[in-house]
C-alpha cells in the first residue's frame, strides 16, 4: 500500500515559528538518502499517520525528486497538543528492510464466552523483515482459536506471509488465556464440625457446674 504526502523543503536550522502557518517540520533520511529537512502540513500529516501508521510507504512529493519514506518517528509536545517533529525513512526498493507492523485481533474466544478465563493480547504489533513490496499492512490473529483456559497463541501460529520473516522467537506469546478467578468461598468446601469435640466440650463444662454446686 502507497500513499502520497506533499511536503516542501526547508533549511535545517528553519524553527516550526519561521514556517507557512499550520505547518511542522520533519526530515527525511536513510542509507542511500542524504538527510532533507522538509515541512509538511501537521493536520494533512495527522491524518496520514493515524490511518496509515508506520507500515505504509508514503511517496513524499514536492522535492527535487519523489521518495519512498515509512513513517520512523514523531516527536509529540503535550503542552501545546501538537505534533513537533516528524522522522521519515527513506527506503530502498528491491531490498530487505525491517518495520514495525500492527497486530488486528479478530473474532470471539470460546474461553472467554464460557466464563472460564479472559485473553490477554500480550503484544499489539511485531518487527518484520521483508522487501517494501511485500510488506503487509497488518498481522491478522484469530482468538476464535482460544477454547481451553491452556490455549495460547505464539508466534509460530501466525499467519504465513510469502516473503516476510517475524523477528521473533516462535514460542513467544501473542495471546494467552487467563483463568477466571473464583471466590475463595466456592473454591474451599464447608469446614466440618467436629461432633465428639463438642460433646466433649459440653460435657466439662457440665461436670465445672455439677462441681461448684
Amino acid at each position: 500500500m502507497t500513499t502520497t504526502l506533499e511536503v516542501s523543503k526547508r533549511e535545517m536550522t528553519t524553527k516550526r515559528s519561521a514556517l507557512p502557518a499550520g505547518h511542522m517540520p520533519a526530515v527525511v533520511y536513510g542509507p542511500k538518502q542524504e538527510p532533507i529537512a522538509i515541512s509538511v502540513d501537521e493536520q494533512v500529516f495527522d491524518k496520514l499517520r493515524k490511518s496509515a501508521g508506520e507500515s505504509t510507504i508514503i511517496n513524499l512529493v514536492g522535492l527535487a525528486e519523489e521518495v519512498e519514506v515509512l513513517i520512523k518517528h514523531i516527536d509529540f509536545n503535550p503542552a501545546k497538543l501538537e505534533i513537533a517533529h516528524a522522522d521519515f525513512y527513506a527506503i530502498e526498493r528491491g531490498k530487505d528492510m525491517q518495520v514495525t507492523v500492527p497486530i488486528e485481533f479478530i473474532g470471539e474466544a470460546p474461553v472467554e464466552k464460557s466464563n472460564l478465563g479472559s485473553v490477554t493480547k500480550v503484544i499489539q504489533d511485531i518487527e518484520v523483515t521483508c522487501r517494501p513490496s511485500k510488506m503487509p499492512a497488518h498481522i491478522t490473529v484469530d482468538v476464535s482459536v482460544l477454547v481451553e483456559v491452556t490455549d495460547k497463541i505464539t508466534v509460530a501460529d501466525l499467519e504465513k506471509i510469502e516473503g516476510v520473516t517475524y523477528n521473533a522467537e516462535v514460542e513467544d506469546p501473542v495471546a494467552v488465556v487467563s483463568a477466571a478467578r473464583t471466590e475463595a468461598s466456592e473454591l474451599e468446601d464447608p469446614a466440618e464440625v467436629d461432633m465428639t469435640a463438642v460433646a466433649t466440650e459440653e460435657k466439662g463444662a457440665g461436670d465445672n457446674a455439677a462441681d461448684k454446686a
